[in-house]
């Protein structure tokens, strides 16, 4: 087509079909003021029935009964059934409309028909039936189109559905011999323009009875022409450039009936007829009826067929993880899991790629060069990880020798210690197109036409090349959850490795433990040798000296290598042996230091410690003062006799406190012999602190001291 006489595409895009400013002039359209009910426009014959007055008149007079009572009392709906009502002996179906402030109230002659509603009811059901007993969507299809050529009466009745690009295909239809058969062409997306198919949506019947007819215009009281939103108006007149369109195919009458799906135009029913045919309100509501039980139909069988798709998807991923379960590296089970990933994903070819090394491949795959060429074309085109596309040989960057096994992808890239590349691969799937007329033909026009339609609609066949099978849903979830688990057996292969490290680790730490335990009980038998020689020598000393000051002092002693002997014993028992746990350390050393005293003084004395774990060597050092207090106090407290005595150990935060108290006679020495120079001096080396106060009676001694050397 020559530049000049070129169409703009998108002016029919434009169009503002849905104030066309006229009606078809089978039936009568009333424009009414919603706050008087008076009649301030129309459209039709109405001079005809109803005579030249019209204009002005409040609505109820001239129809002759509360017209606008009813609509206001129906639901609110884009059309409401008003009712019948007899004009000049014909009965027409009154339908209102609401638009703001004003009402659109709408005659068109009515059905004549011999069925009762009871015979109508029952025969929408039975057709609802074989719907749903129809064994898949090709069959439901072939059903409801033949099941509304029978409802309409019209010569050709087609099932329309729109694809992915706003394209459409005949995939049933049923007709008699005066039009061609259109099934399974395609009709471009601008047959159909953007705004049109939103009227489908909203509007889901509309009904041409004669594609020549004359529009009626729009009259108003005042006189000059006004707009108002006729998209819910059955008797709407259409764009001409749809008109001419139905007179270029041949059709004179048409209908099309919206198919509407989880609230998306899935496709149409088209209906055309080679003589006008009036479609009235009663078909088009049996119409409208049976396109919503076709559209439950039509989910039903699409969610069963997903349904077993996935259940093969499943079994596939199941037999994934049975391969990926065996004891061997995942790399290696990649390449006995590749067979089964191709087939799960109905691909001719998979392969799996590691940095620089293919993993696993089964099926067409070409070359390792090849495929690091794929990855550079789709690892930018990745989200989430993910890039698939059915059409993957129509790009431009793709070698041209690789279109025939990589015309279609799905890539899936795992972050795993080095990138993990899962491809799946479709060969080329050329496809013969059946074009009602020629697509790529510009549309006719002339330099004073902004608009008009094609107009040859002969079978015109396009082959695509470069294109696969679409990966569906079920086929990018599934890559998904196979993504996830081949992740998580990497990750349970490094858990094991790991593992197997630190067993070799535990294994050898366990042979220095045995090691050290031995030296550990030498050491241990040595020093508790040593010492009990030491106590013994010191026993012996005190029975031959008479000085019995001489024998307190070797007494002392004697009870501080008992506390000694009792941490060493604990530091080679306990399993941390790093820490004493503070609390069992002073009850053991309780009870040695009460057994050398006798039973009435162990009978006497209460404690409460806290558990505190202490380094050894700081723990040996309270224990020592620990002794010395008890000691003490089994010496001055009661005069040498048994008496009430107590120790409490308390914990808080980095200080412990250690209270050792009586309800003896008090603080009696004047002076300071060696053990409490000693004790003064074990407290200032561990950074603490000791007080003396009066229990009341008695003597109360606390000893505070940091858990950890504070430097």
């Amino acid at each position: 087509m020559p530049a000049e006489i070129s169409v703009d595409q998108t002016a029919c895009d434009r169009e503002p079909i849905h104030i066309p400013g006229s009606i078809q002039p089978h039936g009568l359209l009333f424009v009414v003021e919603r706050a008087t009910g008076r009649v301030i426009g129309g459209a039709g014959a109405i001079e005809v029935h109803f005579g030249g007055n019209w204009l002005g008149r409040p609505i109820d007079d001239l129809l002759t009964f509360d017209v606008i009572a009813s609509i206001e009392k129906a639901p609110r709906t884009n059309e409401i059934i008003v009712g019948k009502h007899e004009v000049d002996g014909e009965v027409h179906d009154v339908l209102g409309h609401i638009v703001g402030d004003i009402i659109l109230i709408e005659l068109e002659p009515a059905q004549s028909s011999q069925l009762t509603p009871e015979q109508s009811l029952s025969n929408l059901d039975a057709i609802a039936k074989r719907f749903e007993t129809s064994p898949d969507t090709s069959a439901l299809f072939e059903i409801a189109a033949t099941a509304f050529r029978e409802l309409t009466g019209f010569d050709r009745t087609m099932i329309y559905q729109f694809t992915e690009d706003a394209s459409g295909v005949v995939i049933a239809e049923d007709r008699n011999e005066v039009f061609p058969p259109f099934l399974n062409h395609h009709f471009p997306a601008s047959d159909i323009p953007r705004q049109a198919r939103a009227l489908y949506l909203r509007n889901r019947v509309r009904a041409i009875p004669d594609a020549t007819y004359l529009p009626a215009p729009l009259r108003w009281s005042r006189g000059e022409d006004q707009t108002v939103d006729l998209s819910d108006v059955a008797l709407r007149s259409v764009s001409p450039v749809h008109l001419q369109y139905l007179r270029n195919m041949g059709v004179r009458a048409s209908a099309s009936v919206s198919i509407i799906k989880d609230g998306v135009l899935w496709g149409l029913i088209a209906c055309h007829n080679a003589t006008p045919l009036r479609m009235p309100f009663a078909v088009r509501a049996a119409a409208m009826a049976l396109a919503s039980s076709l559209a439950r139909q039509i989910k039903a069988k699409d969610e069963a067929e997903n349904a077993r798709e996935r259940l093969t998807l499943r079994a596939h991923e199941d037999r994934l993880i049975e391969t990926l379960q065996l004891s061997a590296p995942v790399r290696e089970l990649l390449i006995q899991a590749a067979p089964n990933l191709r087939e799960m994903m109905a691909s001719d070819g998979f392969a799996a790629l590691s940095g620089e090394v293919l993993v696993a491949r089964s099926g067409m795959v070409p070359e390792l060069d090849e495929l690091r060429t794929i990855i550079k074309i789709s690892e930018p085109r990745l989200g989430d990880g993910m890039f698939h596309c059915h059409a993957f040989g129509r790009l431009s960057d793709l070698p041209a020798h690789l279109v025939a096994v990589a015309s279609g992808l799905a890539m899936l890239k795992l972050p795993l210690q080095e990138n993990l590349f899962l491809i799946w691969l479709r060969a080329e799937k050329a496809q013969v197109v059946e074009w009602a007329g020629n697509p790529h033909k510009e549309l006719t026009g002339s330099t004073a036409a902004s608009l008009s339609p094609r107009a040859s609609f002969a079978a015109w066949s396009e082959e695509v090349r470069g294109c696969s099978n679409i990966w569906n849903n079920n086929h990018i979830d599934a890559i998904h959850r196979v993504g996830r688990v081949i992740s998580e057996s990497f990750q349970r292969e490094r858990i094991a490795r790991l593992n197997q490290e630190l067993q070799k680790t535990l294994e050898q730490k366990d042979e220095l433990l045995k090691q050290k335990d031995f030296l550990m009980r030498e050491i241990n038998h040595r020093v508790q040798n040593s010492l009990q020689l030491v106590s013994t020598f010191l026993k012996m000393q005190a029975r031959e000296s008479d000085d019995m000051s001489v024998v307190e002092q070797l007494t002392d002693a004697r009870s501080r290598i008992s506390a000694v002997a009792l941490v060493h014993r604990r530091l080679y028992s306990d399993n941390y042996v790093g820490a004493v746990d503070l609390a069992r350390y002073l009850s053991d050393l309780s009870k040695e230091l009460f057994l050398s005293m006798g039973e009435e003084w162990r009978s006497c004395h209460s404690s409460s410690f806290s558990p505190v774990l202490m380094d050894a060597d700081r723990a040996i050092n309270v224990g020592l003062i620990f002794a010395e207090l008890i000691t003490n106090a089994n010496k001055y407290a009661y005069g040498g006799g048994p008496g009430p005595t107590s120790a409490v150990l308390d914990h808080h935060l980095n200080d412990i406190r250690l209270t050792i108290a009586d309800r003896g006679t008090g603080k009696t020495r004047l002076t300071t012999g060696f053990g409490s120079k000693m004790l003064d001096a074990i407290v200032v080396g561990l950074g603490g602190e000791l007080q003396e106060t009066s229990n009341n009676p008695g003597l109360k001694t606390i000893v505070t001291i940091p858990v950890q050397f504070r430097s």
